[in-house]
């Protein structure tokens, strides 16, 4: 069984200041986060319509710009899992640089054969993963030119 997660006034105010963080400092954050591979990533609301800004880790993996929707295994799919399956199209900060992607979820193929390199470099995901039913989804970004 997951462990309950933090209510999301908790969430959004964590979330916040590590993205304030992230930009007055280049792209680098400290804690807790130091030295990790952080992105920000914006989508666009499901259901609102309005951008939604979320603090990301995320890996290079056979040259590609790979998220995981871990939530930390939470039983359910995070916000930015729901937003990308409706619509792709997203904007990524990563240090100073700023760009439009095309999110893409891997298969269930592709998922199955990137899953223990994503585990050989972040061996948190597999802890995520054995704590939680659902399979975790992971999405490739595609800069847009």
């Amino acid at each position: 069984m997951a462990q309950q997660m933090p209510d999301a006034e908790t969430i959004k105010a964590f979330n916040k200041s590590i993205v304030d963080e992230f930009r007055t400092n280049g792209g680098k954050v400290g804690g807790q986060f130091e030295g990790a591979n952080l992105l920000l990533l914006t989508t666009t609301g499901a259901k609102s319509g309005q951008p939604r800004l979320t603090p990301l880790a995320y890996l290079r993996i056979d040259g590609k710009i790979v998220i995981v929707g871990s939530f930390a295994g939470a039983d359910v799919n995070p916000a930015w899992v729901h937003n990308l399956r409706a619509n792709p199209h997203a904007h990524v900060e990563i240090g100073t640089e700023s760009f439009d992607v095309i999110a893409r979820e891997l298969t269930p193929d592709e998922r199955d054969a990137i899953f223990p390199k994503v585990t050989a470099v972040a061996p948190g995901f597999a802890d995520y993963q054995a704590k939680t039913t659902r399979v975790i989804p992971l999405f490739e970004l595609q800069p847009v030119n």
